[in-house]
């Protein structure tokens, strides 16, 4: 089939969307399909057309931005160009042109599936307000012209304001997630590199420095958590310095890090085998997110794949791993006394949250999730 993905943002942009779309696009271009991605050329150094592990990339000039997204004036020429030529389309959200693209798949009937990845809600302002107000109504005009909507889980999918409108034609699909292999000499290198000591506990938390993300909760219970353990440390991963939108949150909580001392430790983004010797160190990571722009967190399965239960907030969709594998524990948003004592219990009892990981590996697998996308496209051209 020849398959046309488009999303906003694509390689080297990353972020949790952007990695789901090349895991789902690759393993379909492995799976014999031709899979085109239609995405912004954000940078004007990235190259308008290449071809990335079997994958063509096709990316439109922009011409204006407006918070996050972005218009790109070709867009609907070559929006109608590819889908004539597409079999399927795929549309990633949030998008804005998502609109559009689904308008075009339904005027040329084509099967259109839009893969919803998250509530959009972006920083206060004016700018934002209305970037907020039009991305929603792209995404309803979206979803009533895709004739499937893939998300996550459908615990989210009912729990969203957004969702709950579409639950008919909604597909529970986990999300594509891999780690890449370590030697364990690299990962005494990379313990060498955090100066870890004999000893030290050793929590791990990777994300963007975003209120949403719920840093602030996980420093409140590092108090409680010292008490307890007191070599305890956090390896923070992740962007954590000049955040889009984050200035007074990192204003507001840098005095209170600082506070902690080398019991708290910034490590920025790390590459693929540093990530997943990050995740072997840690005893634990944690995922105290706060609110519905966090649907999953693939970062708590690519801990499980490593061995290192998880600690994460009890929201629909992100609560799922947990629950369903039974390796870690789920706390109240915004409760840092219980983020500690579910903390606690981990670094006590290890054992008790060790599980066998193939299923977990084998559900997320992107080839898995591929044949799951494969199966809807088949089932709608059948239907057309």
């Amino acid at each position: 089939m020849r398959i046309l993905i488009a999303l906003t943002y694509y390689r080297p942009h990353y972020s949790g969307l952007t990695i789901y779309a090349e895991r789902l696009a690759r393993a379909l271009a492995q799976r014999g399909h031709q899979v085109t991605i239609l995405t912004s050329q954000y940078d004007h150094n990235l190259p308008q057309l290449e071809r990335l592990d079997g994958v063509q990339v096709r990316r439109l000039p922009v011409g204006l931005r407006i918070s996050k997204g972005v218009i790109m004036p070709s867009m609907p020429m070559w929006a109608w160009r590819l889908i004539r030529q597409a079999d399927a389309v795929n549309l990633h959200v949030p998008q804005l042109d998502a609109a559009l693209l689904s308008f075009i798949g339904r005027l040329l009937h084509k099967p259109v599936v839009l893969t919803y990845h998250c509530d959009l809600r972006l920083p206060r302002g004016f700018v934002h307000t209305l970037a907020n107000l039009a991305s929603n109504l792209a995404n309803h005009i979206t979803a009533s012209f895709s004739h499937k909507i893939v998300t996550n889980t459908q615990d989210y999918a009912k729990h969203s304001l957004f969702l709950r409108r579409y639950l008919h034609k909604v597909i529970a699909i986990p999300p594509p997630i891999t780690v890449a292999e370590v030697e364990e000499a690299e990962i005494e290198a990379f313990r060498q590199r955090c100066h870890l000591r004999p000893g030290d506990r050793v929590i791990g938390m990777a994300a963007r420095f975003a209120a949403e993300k719920g840093v602030e909760t996980l420093v409140a219970a590092m108090p409680h958590l010292l008490t307890r353990f007191p070599t305890v440390k956090v390896l923070f991963v992740g962007q954590y310095q000049n955040v889009l939108g984050e200035e007074a949150y990192a204003a507001k909580l840098t005095p209170l890090i600082q506070q902690l001392g080398d019991h708290w430790q910034f490590l920025g983004v790390l590459e693929p085998k540093e990530f997943a010797a990050f995740l072997k160190i840690a005893e634990v990571t944690v995922l105290p997110s706060t609110n519905s722009t966090e649907s999953y967190g693939m970062v708590q399965v690519e801990s499980m794949l490593c061995g290192t239960p998880v600690v994460a907030s009890d929201l629909p969709g992100v609560r799922q791993p947990v629950l369903s594998s039974g390796m870690g524990r789920i706390v109240p948003v915004h409760d840092a006394e219980g983020l500690a004592k579910a903390i606690g219990e981990i670094l006590e009892q290890p054992r008790c949250f060790r599980v066998n990981t193939e299923r977990i590996r084998y559900s997320h697998d992107p080839q898995t999730i591929a044949e799951q996308y494969e199966q809807i496209f088949i089932h709608l051209r059948l239907q057309a």
